[in-house]
């Protein structure tokens, strides 16, 4: 895959610090919620942003249609000056569907439709003309069960924008609008259990660690990030006897990175890491795989928690929960996530 030119830097005048940002939101799957979730975003306009949606414009205007949502569609011009969208329109940049899509009902002919529709947003914000992507939920089987899976395996959005835009280590890290925030990145993301031990190396830790302090400075403005590293095993290996990786991989890195300036702690048992008393004195937590961090978090903010992606050249957001078709075109889906992704992405756009 040919790798796309570097995003610019901001322009003052396009999307700049006195202009809405021109935010993209790809609705994913298009038999899940994600439509919806759009239609129903739209309709209450809760930022002040331009707000551009990447699909099949048919797909929206049925999906409103079955949710009783009245939504005015127009064309995008990437041209015309960055305005913020009033309350029950959106702008739409067409990507055609290519078979008819049923809410709750999965169609792999839809697989290469998905994929256009982000490769189509991540290359207008990579040449400046849009300033951040919002995401809704794809379905990862259905993608791998299809024509385009002949391709490489696709094992999440994180790792096929980091692709498309050419970098090698994206970082997944999600926010739930605790006070203070709670901040959780992931060393390893979408691995089976019996995979993540042997993911767990050096040169990987100090990537996303790196990554990490770099983003948390650049994109959340925290000048000297402190950073609360969990442990791979049950009470970070206690000395070795429940596990080496402790000792033999993840202190190390911790102290080397220590010894740069940067502010980590750790490795610490994941079972007692996540009390009020240590996270009121951090900004963020590294879990060492998916299932070990983002319980406490979901548990904590499900439904206005946000998923982003660190170390990419670009600002992108998405929600923190699945297709859910059993609720597309039923008309009981909650777009609170997708809204908290669109307030973080124009703050991010911003350098808020």
């Amino acid at each position: 895959m040919p790798r796309p030119p570097a995003a610019p830097e901001p322009d003052p005048g396009r999307g700049g610090a006195h202009m809405p940002p021109r935010i993209l939101i790809t609705p994913g799957e298009p038999a899940g919620i994600g439509p919806d979730l759009t239609c129903l975003l739209a309709q209450s306009a809760p930022v002040p942003a331009q707000l551009v949606a990447v699909c099949d414009p048919a797909l929206l205007r049925a999906r409103a249609d079955q949710l009783g949502v009245t939504l005015a569609l127009r064309d995008f011009d990437p041209s015309a000056p960055r305005q913020a969208t009033p309350a029950g329109s959106i702008e739409v940049l067409p990507v055609p569907l290519r078979a008819a899509a049923q809410a709750g009902r999965l169609n792999p002919a839809n697989a290469a439709y998905v994929l256009e529709t982000l490769d189509r947003a991540v290359d207008l914000c990579l040449c400046g003309d849009a300033d951040a992507l919002v995401t809704g939920p794809v379905q990862k089987s259905v993608i791998n069960e299809s024509d385009v899976a002949a391709a490489g395996r696709f094992s999440g959005h994180t790792e096929y924008l980091a692709e498309r835009c050419g970098t090698g280590a994206p970082v997944m890290m999600l926010v739930a609008p605790t006070t203070p925030p709670l901040r959780v990145a992931l060393a390893t993301t979408h691995l089976p259990l019996r995979a993540v031990a042997d993911a767990i190396t050096a040169p990987r830790l100090d990537t996303v660690l790196r990554t990490l302090v770099a983003d948390l400075r650049r994109r959340f403005g925290i000048e000297a990030p402190r950073v609360l590293v969990c442990g791979l095993n049950p009470h970070a290996g206690e000395s070795g006897h429940l596990g080496r990786e402790e000792i033999d991989v993840i202190a190390p890195v911790l102290d080397r990175l220590r010894g740069e300036g940067l502010r980590l702690t750790g490795p610490l048992p994941a079972d007692t890491l996540f009390t009020p008393a240590l996270l009121g004195e951090a900004d963020a937590v590294l879990a060492m795989y998916h299932d070990q961090g983002l319980p406490v978090l979901k548990h904590a903010g499900f439904g206005q928690a946000v998923n982003v992606t660190l170390g990419l050249p670009i600002v992108r957001t998405s929600v923190d929960h699945g297709t859910a078709l059993d609720l597309a075109g039923s008309g009981r889906a909650d777009p609170g996530s997708l809204r908290a992704a669109l307030a973080l992405a124009a703050d991010l756009a911003h350098g808020r």
